[in-house]
Order: structure tokens, then C-alpha cells, then sequence
């Protein structure tokens, strides 16, 4: 696994850096507040079940954004057809398991996957290094 990068932060202060290798701030989508309808094309009632049951989960620890409501719409509705195929007495095939369980780790759903999944926060991050240099003098 490659070394993650170096925070912006941590080569301004070391001197290291340099404007033609400086990282875009990502594009952040909007967080969810409000609950979203259900998409017309789910294909059961397990699967509006589904997303009646995830949205306001996900909504409450800020992990629902409008750029992830298609992922979560597939996500329910495969939900939907396995437990379709396993109330008519079917297994599902190990791909329609195995994207699942993929969509369900990206969206924090699974006790391992909740600690590498962050919501977003309302605030941004305080600089640690925002009062060096400006530190009041205590003399005697």
C-alpha cells in the first residue's frame, strides 16, 4: 500500500511546499437534510423498505449526500432482489452478493467498514499551527 500524502499544513511548515504540486480541495456535494423521495424504478417493496430504513440512518450521521443517492437507490435495490430470490426459496449468485456487500462497506453499513467511513462535518478544520508566530509575551 503506497504512503498516504503529506498534508498541505505539514509542507508549509517544513518549507517543502510548491505551488505546481499543490492538491485541489475536492469537490464536496451537498449533504442530504431533508428525506429524499423514493425512486419510482426500486423494484419491490423490499426494496422502498430498504430505503425507507437506511435514508434517515445515513442521514443522521451525515453519510448522505446527493452524490451518493443512486449508489444507495442500487443498494436497496439489490437488497431488494436477494431477499426476493431468498423468499422464493432461491440463493443468490455469489456477484449479486458480492456487489452488495460492497455497496453496504462503502456506505459504512458493516461494524468493520463504520470505522474507515467519515461523515462530513459542518465546519472546517482548525489549523494547529494558525497561532505560531503570534504568541502573547509573558515577561516578568
Amino acid at each position: 500500500m503506497p504512503k498516504p500524502r503529506k498534508p498541505e499544513s505539514l509542507k508549509l511548515v517544513s518549507g517543502t511546499a510548491r505551488n505546481d504540486r499543490t492538491v485541489t480541495e475536492s469537490v464536496k456535494f451537498p449533504i442530504i437534510v431533508n428525506m429524499p423521495p423514493t425512486p419510482d424504478w426500486l423494484p419491490n417493496a423490499y426494496a422502498v423498505n430498504e430505503w425507507n430504513r437506511l435514508v434517515p440512518l445515513l442521514m443522521a450521521n451525515k453519510l448522505l449526500t446527493e452524490g451518493g443517492l443512486s449508489a444507495l437507490a442500487v443498494l436497496c435495490s439489490l437488497h431488494g432482489k436477494i431477499v426476493q430470490m431468498y423468499a422464493a426459496g432461491e440463493c443468490p449468485t455469489g456477484h449479486l452478493s458480492a456487489q452488495y456487500r460492497n455497496l453496504i462497506n462503502d456506505f459504512g453499513l458493516t461494524p468493520v467498514s463504520q470505522s474507515k467511513v467519515k461523515g462530513f462535518s459542518a465546519k472546517e478544520k482548525e489549523n494547529p499551527f494558525a497561532r505560531n508566530g503570534n504568541r502573547e509575551w509573558r515577561g516578568t
